[in-house]
Formats: structure tokens, sequence, C-alpha cells
């Protein structure tokens, strides 16, 4: 071979490794943290269940990929991303500044706003200022902890974090939390609507640029075919209606992508 067609040769090697890239997708892996219903839980008989887990496996039934999910801690979710324990998060992840300063994320999946739940009876909640002195409890490696810690801690509020929301109800219910800063549908659906929960209230949406509202699923910085591909298959159930079908099943007439 000539040296230059083996300067042409070297050139198309990039080119072709890219290509084949591009349909290598035959299997996608999910990162989920399924201890979050209704997003994601475990049934009894052991296997996944939720809105996100319905919407993965209908977006990757889209695609004609195979979906697999792997089970890790919510907190850490990137560095096991980052990894490649499993090729994206679909584990009602919140776009934030600092997420995407080292990952990339997909279009929206739905919004959630984040608020603080008290007793009825509480006078307090509606503002950050109004947690001075109290017990707040967030999830561990969430962007509520995050907040909490930058922000309410330094109005005096003491913050406890546990590996689940659940534990966050528990303490809330015997007492030693005054109040958990959280998703707010999610405490909507999975306690406040409940009988347990009856006692119980949830504040105003709280308004600050490190609680967006967009949820996506996450992906590494490198993986654009992926991004793209995906992206697609987001569009596709939300053109054909399966995404309208998979959110009535779980919040009824709520609409989670618009509010």
């Amino acid at each position: 071979m000539t040296p230059l067609r083996s300067l042409f040769a070297a050139l198309l090697l990039p080119l072709c490794a890219s290509a084949a890239h591009a349909q290598d997708w035959k299997e996608i892996r999910f990162g989920v943290f399924p201890e979050y219903p209704p997003f994601e839980s475990v049934a009894a008989d052991g296997s996944l269940q939720g809105f996100d887990i319905e919407l993965g496996n209908a977006i990757c039934a889209k695609l004609e990929v195979k979906c697999t999910w792997v089970h890790n801690e919510f907190d850490g979710m990137i560095p096991a991303l980052r990894a490649r324990k499993f090729d994206a998060i679909m584990s009602s992840m919140a776009v934030t500044p600092a997420r995407e300063k080292v990952i990339d994320f997909t279009d929206r999946l739905f919004l959630s706003p984040t608020s603080v739940i008290t007793r009825k009876s509480a006078d307090f909640g509606d503002t950050p200022e109004s947690l001075k002195g109290k017990q707040v409890g967030v999830l561990q490696g969430s962007l509520q902890e995050a907040y909490a810690r930058a922000h309410l801690a330094k109005l005096g509020a003491q913050i406890k974090a546990y590996q689940s929301q659940e534990q966050n109800y528990a303490d809330l219910q015997n007492g030693r939390l005054d109040a958990t800063l959280t998703d707010k549908l999610e405490a909507q659906l999975n306690f406040l609507s409940k009988p347990e929960g009856a006692d119980f209230k949830t504040g105003p949406a709280f308004k600050d640029p490190t609680l967006p509202l967009d949820i996506a699923m996450g992906l590494r910085k490198n993986d654009q075919q992926l991004r793209a591909l995906i992206n697609k298959g987001i569009a596709a159930v939300q053109a054909d209606g399966t995404y309208a079908q998979i959110q009535k099943k779980y919040f009824g007439d709520q609409d989670i992508y618009n509010e």
C-alpha cells in the first residue's frame, strides 16, 4: 500500500469505528435505585415496578433494544455511570448545573417540584427561614440534601440524611423529624394520600436554581449517539400516546410533564 493510501485508510478508521458504534446499541443498561415508589420499587415477586421502569421499558421497545436494569445506591449513581457499570441513569434524577458539569442529560422525562412535608398542625415550613432550629430529613445523595446542607443548615436547620425516603416518613411520624424536604409529587402519592400521612401536609414548592424541575436520564459526556437514540425513543412514546397511558396509570389525570 502506498503512503498516500495508508494515510487515507488511517483517516477512515475513526469514521468506520464511529459508524459501527452507532449501530452497536442492542442493549441499554439503566442504573436504578428501586426504593422510590411510585417511580421505581421492587414488587413482591422481586421484579421492578413503577413509572420510571415502565417508561424505560417502553422506550427500549420503541428503539427495539434490550432493556437491562442495574440496581445501584442513588448517591453513587454518577460514579457508577462514569465507571461504565451501566449506560444511563433512569432513577428520577433532576437536572442540575453541578451534575451537568460531569454528565449529560436526555430530554425531559417529567417535572418534579420540591417542597417541605410537615404535620398539619405545624406553623412552619412555607419558607426556608421558617425551618430554623428544626430537624429536617432528606434523602441521602439527593439534590434536596445538597440544597438543605448549602442553604437550610446556614439558616439554623438541623439536617438528617436517610438512605430511603420511607425512613424520612417513619421518623416524621414518630417525632424524630419536624419536616422532610422531598419531591412534592412523590410525597403526595406515596405518603400524604395514605392513612399514615393523614396528619401531614405539603407546603408550596421551594424556588431555587439548585432545585430544578426537570427530571431526565443521566448519560456520560461522550455518549452523544446514545443520547440521540434515547431522545428518539422519548419522542416516540410521547407521539403515540404510550407516555400518556403510563402517566395515567400512576398519576391519574395529573400532568407531570407540563406542570
